[in-house]
């Protein structure tokens, strides 16, 4: 999770990531919210677990969970669309808990 750049390239120009907070579009939006989730998650102690992955032609599906030094995420989930190789779409959502 720690590699933005390697993150980043896999969307193509103009994709949208739609979150709670509202649909983020194009390069710097989604490079500001991967950088905060890089941030988070490199620091000491981060896990993450998978628990489902499903793909259908262009579409796929995670399910995962994860603890920081910040959050607990009791589950996450993220859909993608994917067109020649690149993320056009992707939804996320959360069950996140911070912590005090």
């Amino acid at each position: 999770m720690g590699d933005l750049e390697g993150i980043l390239s896999d969307y193509a120009p103009g994709a949208v990531l739609f979150t709670a907070d509202g649909p983020l579009r194009g390069d710097d939006a989604i490079r500001q919210f991967f950088q905060a989730m890089v941030a988070e998650f490199g620091k000491p102690g981060a896990t993450f677990s998978m628990k489902q992955q499903f793909v259908e032609g262009d579409y796929a599906y995670i399910r995962w969970t994860a603890e920081t030094a910040d959050n607990v995420y009791e589950v996450g989930t993220d859909t993608f669309v994917v067109r020649d190789g690149k993320i056009m779409a992707q939804s996320f959502t959360g069950k996140i808990t911070r912590k005090v």
